[in-house]
């Protein structure tokens, strides 16, 4: 084969990103990361809302976050590029009982583990965000150290600083296939051009699961179209705002620059590549949008500002991390729920102590291995936006 890597990895968004810096960091730095767009960081990674929380419902997911927003504060510094790490809060709003009673759970276990999070009355719920209608509200929970960041620029500094370091980048290099022999990864296949390697990392994002079957395997990861709608400036909520979900409608705000960026995922629309905006689903963000902010009646819509991407979802919304046991040589990184951007920094991190010291070992992964599927052990993540 003319081409060789020690470590292929297929996906040049974030968590392709990081799994390369990880790996140069390391010491190895004969990465190749292939790309199918005619740019990196132009697919999931640039289109995300771009929130980061500790807030979340299982261990593995909470120490996920612990490790990568600590890591996100020194980006700059140890990594280059622009994090822009803004810890403005998240605010989740609860009016179910059923719902408070399984966030309260969640908060004394984010406790557990050494997450700051705070359980709120309606009443101070409401001192956070001006204009809310609580009157319902069973109460909040508040983890002052959640916000969000800049997507794009830590994608672009983990991409440049392994590059740096030796490893390589292939754009309009969709990987068409896989070279296999004796149960292990020989290689892969970019049109008819073969590429020798003895790892390959998927990365693929929204498309894992169809890179996945390339080499004969089920991965159960879809591709769903999540869409975001900005509003004029608006100055009748001022920033800074925390990320803001009520639980039971499933509806979002926060601030962005002088804007409402807000949103709600359609339960009922199926798997698609689609990243369109839906116009007509608007309608129905706006009526829960209203319902719970009625001060938002006088904001104006910025269309030429409102876009679309896809989350990667699985089935019990946590994402495949490690090694395939059908197939040496491939491990997965993908199906992230959401929460790729937010669980980059530890992903890179465990997907190359898992190639290079023959196991993740900083954060154990076991229950999030593909073999959960298939041995009952699956625990769904229940902090889902």
């Amino acid at each position: 084969m003319a081409e060789r890597a020690e470590v292929v990895v297929i996906g040049a968004g974030v968590m392709g990103a990081s799994v390369a810096y990880h790996l140069a960091l390391r010491g190895c730095r004969d990465v190749l990361i292939l790309e199918q767009a005619a740019s990196e960081v132009s697919g999931s990674t640039a289109r995300s809302a771009a929130g980061v929380r500790h807030q979340f419902s299982t261990s593995v997911n909470i120490q996920l976050s612990r490790y990568s927003i600590a890591k996100l504060h020194s980006f700059d510094e140890e990594v280059g590029g622009h994090a822009e790490l803004q810890q403005v809060g998240y605010l989740f709003l609860l009016d179910n009982q059923a719902d408070w009673e399984q966030y309260q759970r969640n908060v004394a276990l984010q406790r557990e583990l050494g997450v700051r999070v705070e359980l709120l009355s309606p009443e101070e719920a409401a001192t956070i965000v001006p204009g809310m209608n609580y009157d319902d509200l069973l109460g909040a929970t508040f983890g002052p150290d959640d916000g969000y960041c800049d997507p794009y620029g830590i994608a672009m500094g983990y991409l440049r600083a392994a590059q740096r370091m030796g490893a390589r980048i292939r754009r309009k290099a969709a990987v068409t296939g896989f070279i296999l022999e004796s149960g292990n990864v020989r290689g892969v296949l970019v049109g008819d051009e073969p590429i020798a390697c003895a790892n390959v990392v998927n990365c693929a994002g929204p498309w894992a699961g169809e890179v996945a079957a390339l080499a004969g395997l089920d991965v159960p990861v879809r591709p769903y179209r999540r869409i975001v709608y900005m509003t004029t400036p608006f100055a009748q909520i001022p920033g800074p705002t925390p990320l803001t979900i009520d639980v039971g409608s499933g509806f979002y705000l926060r601030k962005e620059g002088a804007s409402i960026l807000m949103g709600k995922s359609n339960p009922q629309e199926p798997s698609s590549y689609n990243v369109t905006v839906d116009w007509d689903w608007l309608d129905v963000v706006l009526e829960d949008g209203l319902r719970r902010f009625p001060i938002l009646e006088s904001a104006g819509l910025a269309e030429s500002q409102c876009w679309a991407g896809l989350y990667e979802i699985t089935p019990d919304n946590n994402p495949i991390l490690g090694r395939h046991p059908d197939l040496a040589g491939y491990l997965d990184a993908s199906g992230f729920s959401g929460h790729g951007i937010m669980h980059s920094p530890a992903t890179g991190l465990l997907i190359a102590e898992e190639i290079l010291d023959g196991r993740a070992h900083t954060i154990d992964i076991d229950e999030l291995r593909i073999t959960r599927f298939s041995g009952g052990a699956a625990v769904i993540e229940q902090n889902i936006v």
